[in-house]
């Protein structure tokens, strides 16, 4: 196994996160700072498109820098051009980068800004990109003001699911019409985001997301807050469940659901609690914890890909302590395969998404990286 970072910044930032910015800088203080706005980079989504042999990337930047492209055959990043779309209010692409039936992927544009620039910042665009001709085009934004945090494709219904903050509001649109249909919030900000990482579309179509409760009569909205729920476009309705991830532990209440998988087996998976793994029924909505692989120090599981034979592959640990691990989700088993680090020592912070090229190469997305800009990493099994 060899394992590679790809640099597309490569800029030490040491302690300063911690001794000046942490919990003290602005939006605008990094948009005026040079060194940060120029270098201060997350790898946050990735799509592999084959024809291309390009690993395509969604990118955080105060310098609006948030589309780019990993080219496999040449060796190095590609400039995508969208500088020529972008808005100042553009600065990542979170986990929004999906392909279409009609071949071209399509992303939106995650927030950065506080709310004192709602009103001014005009909303997430839908960004759609043609990797056969490079054509890029920039759709006006389908909610105004909103920013989108993730995306999922139901292929069958040509639709792209959208899940906004702020407001947690979730709606799709019609890739054909354009037209857009508001299915209603999921969250209402207390106690923190009920969303996870991303959204997720299962094999009849309905895409699912976590909802919480508000319980405004208390001072908390409870330990069981967090639940699931999920559009199901033949019954055209929400469906809001009353369950949610149970504890490990056997403790009463849910746990926040972080990322959600759909290896195509009739099920859901799901992650939360310090990066354990749960796997859902996804007509009752009943969730069975399956295995904690890093329960002695901090760790998530944002983000796996199948490999085949019931395994897919995924990364526990975080804070710089990263570790490539094989699942074999039908079993509810890990095995822990290497450290994500160089030879020289350099280590991955954590991971946020991550995807497959061909049957031996992984591209893992590292992000939020406070001593330094992030790196793509190249995992060659």
């Amino acid at each position: 196994m060899r394992i590679k970072p790809l640099k597309l910044r490569d800029v030490s930032f040491g302690n300063q996160w911690f001794d000046e910015v942490q919990d003290r800088w602005l939006y605008d203080d990094f948009k005026n700072n040079a060194l940060w706005r120029e270098n201060w980079i997350s790898f946050d989504c990735a799509h592999y498109e084959p024809e291309q042999n390009r690993v395509y990337l969604g990118i955080t930047s105060f310098s609006s820098e948030i589309f780019k492209a990993y080219d496999r055959a040449l060796g190095k990043f590609v400039d995508l051009g969208f500088d020529r779309v972008a808005d100042r209010f553009d600065a990542k692409f979170h986990r929004s980068l999906v392909k279409a039936p009609d071949g071209c992927l399509y992303a939106a544009v995650a927030l950065l800004h506080d709310v004192d620039r709602f009103l001014e910042a005009p909303g997430s665009p839908v960004i759609r990109y043609d990797p056969r001709t490079a054509e890029l085009r920039r759709i006006p934004p389908p909610m105004p003001n909103a920013y989108i945090q993730a995306v999922d494709i139901d292929a069958a219904g040509n639709r792209l699911y959208c899940l906004c903050f702020p407001p947690e509001k979730l709606f799709y649109m019609d890739l054909a019409t354009a037209e857009v249909r508001d299915l209603g919030l999921i969250g209402t900000g207390i106690d923190g985001l009920a969303q996870g990482e991303n959204l997720i579309v299962d094999d009849e179509g309905c895409v699912w997301c976590n909802w919480s409760l508000t319980r405004a009569w208390q001072s908390s909205p409870g330990p069981d807050a967090v639940r699931l729920c999920k559009f199901d476009p033949k019954a055209d309705r929400m469906i809001f469940y009353q369950k949610g991830l149970p504890w490990p532990d056997g403790r009463y209440g849910t746990v926040k659901p972080e990322a959600y998988f759909n290896f195509h087996d009739g099920f859901l998976y799901a992650s939360g609690a310090n990066g354990s793994l749960y796997r859902i029924d996804t007509e009752s909505g009943e969730a069975q914890f399956l295995f904690t692989p890093t329960p002695d120090r901090p760790s998530r599981l944002t983000s796996m890909v199948g490999c085949g034979n019931d395994a897919a592959y995924g990364v526990t640990g975080r804070a710089g302590n990263c570790e490539l691990m094989r699942v074999n989700y039908k079993a509810g088993t890990f095995e822990k395969l290497a450290p994500v680090r160089d030879e020289a020592g350099c280590a991955m912070w954590q991971c946020h998404h991550m995807v497959a090229a061909g049957k031996d190469t992984l591209y893992l997305c590292e992000n939020d990286n406070p001593y330094r800009s992030s790196y793509l990493w190249e995992v060659q099994l």
